[in-house]
């Protein structure tokens, strides 16, 4: 194991309180993508992206193969990774304020359109260990912003799922216009490098949440030309403002582990990159190439994500790992790594024993969707163990059984000809629910079988 620097393994797991932030602690950067696709990185897969910044990330540490979003869409997963929590448990199960179809066969629940203030978050249990923390980007967790929920600083938070627009004027209350032209991404990555600077003597944990690649799909001129050379209308990754806006997160990653090597940070300081779903294939924004579908789906291409942890001293250079992680235990992960105490119902399990080289005991990873969304999905939950992906559909209550290791496309159902292992998977879901006390959509007085499809007018223009 090479050195750490600073940094020792025993500070890396010693329980920390604000009394005792040592020189010691390693600082915190998650880097969360919002609707980043699994292939949409070079280093995962993606002949057309350009992402050299990030690919020398997954080089320097560790990359996870098959990382899961909490959620098929992003609220939930936010949720999730503040709490420590599955979004079934919190009741936040859909983004906010959600997609409704008044005359569909399901009426969904009456979720929470907010993250309680009842559940500890993350950003306070780093605070009460010794750290500066920040929330700087998309929040998107109801009416209260990021310092309702312990952040010491928030930036940018405009209360929406998507940026009004990527370029200056930025119609967002909470970040001062810069000059005119200026890109989102790029100030963004500005208030994150100051605030680094403004902390580099002591521990912080920087919550870092693009609003990029998420649409409104813009990008800067010259870089949509540069991926517009490079298109071709037959591969299935070819939107060249989208390649744009992917190279803008890319650059951002660039320019903060610049800034880490500017104050001699980088041997100190964890960066953990991922995404809060699946890549959005409406509209043909992008390609989930190999996987079954894309955001807002019941399958794999709703909630497999791109991830890669760096922990300097820890993570073996290079390392690719297929361990099955989820959204939730990124939030065990930091705390256990900044030797901050557990979240309470904490359901995240620590991959600390990952990233040193070992191993996390096996277990089953759940999703449950009770809503209807444009991305293809209609209520569903959904078990992920020991390769095998069961789903749950609730208009009918059949279900789908796949074997990801011989159909990572979810092709082949196997429900019907092995019926033991669905029945078994079904029970073990049914469990989880209960235990989650889940919330369940119910028969819809209104069903309109003629218009089930019908959208419910909002004031405001829907998330896709």
């Amino acid at each position: 194991m090479r050195a750490i620097g600073l940094i020792s393994i025993a500070a890396l797991t010693a329980t920390g309180s604000a009394a005792d932030a040592v020189p010691g602690k390693p600082n915190i950067i998650f880097i969360l993508v919002d609707d980043l696709g699994a292939t949409d990185l070079t280093c995962f897969g993606s002949p057309y992206y350009q992402t050299p910044n990030i690919d020398r990330l997954a080089h320097d540490g560790m990359k996870f193969t098959h990382a899961y979003s909490a959620c098929t869409v992003c609220s939930p997963t936010r949720a999730s990774i503040i709490s420590g929590r599955y979004p079934a448990e919190l009741h936040l199960t859909d983004w906010i304020a959600g997609h409704n179809r008044p005359k569909a066969k399901l009426r969904i629940p009456d979720w929470s359109k907010q993250l309680t203030h009842d559940v500890r978050t993350l950003p306070q249990a780093m605070h009460a260990a010794g750290y500066t923390t920040a929330a700087i980007g998309k929040w998107h967790l109801g009416e209260d912003g990021p310092e309702k929920y312990g952040f010491d600083v928030a930036i940018a938070d405009n209360g929406k799922g998507q940026p009004g627009t990527y370029f200056s004027p930025y119609k967002n209350p909470n970040l001062a216009d810069g000059p005119p032209g200026e890109f989102l991404t790029d100030r963004l990555t500005v208030e994150a490098e100051k605030f680094i600077e403004q902390n580099k003597d002591h521990p912080f944990f920087l919550y870092f949440a693009h609003y990029a690649v998420h649409t409104p799909l813009m990008g800067k001129p010259e870089v949509i030309a540069k991926y517009k050379d490079r298109a071709s209308a037959n591969d299935p990754q070819h939107n060249a403002t989208y390649a744009a806006l992917v190279e803008s997160v890319d650059d951002s990653v660039g320019h903060l582990r610049a800034k880490l090597d500017e104050f001699k940070l980088s041997d100190r300081t964890i960066v953990i990159f991922t995404s809060d779903n699946g890549g959005l294939i409406l509209n043909q924004v992008t390609s989930n190439l190999g996987l079954r579908a894309g955001k807002g789906s019941a399958y794999e291409g709703g909630v497999r994500v791109p991830a890669i942890a760096l922990v300097p001293g820890v993570t073996q250079a290079g390392t690719v790992n297929a361990t099955p992680l989820i959204s939730l235990d990124w939030t065990a992960t930091m705390l256990d790594l900044a030797g901050a105490k557990p979240l309470d119902q904490q359901r995240g399990v620590s991959l600390a024993p990952v990233l040193r080289g070992g191993a996390i005991p096996p277990r089953p990873l759940f999703w449950h969707y009770p809503h209807y969304h444009p991305g293809g999905a209609t209520p569903y939950s959904a078990v992920l163990e020991d390769n095998w992906r069961l789903v749950e559909f609730f208009e009918d209550n059949h279900v789908e059984l796949f074997h990801l290791s011989d159909d990572p496309e979810e092709k082949l159902d196997l429900a019907t000809s092995q019926p033991a292992k669905a029945a078994e998977m079904k029970a073990t879901l049914h469990a989880w629910r209960e235990a989650m006390g889940a919330q369940m959509p119910t028969p819809n007085p209104d069903y309109d079988p003629a218009h089930p499809n019908e959208v419910a007018k909002k004031k405001a223009p829907a998330e896709q």
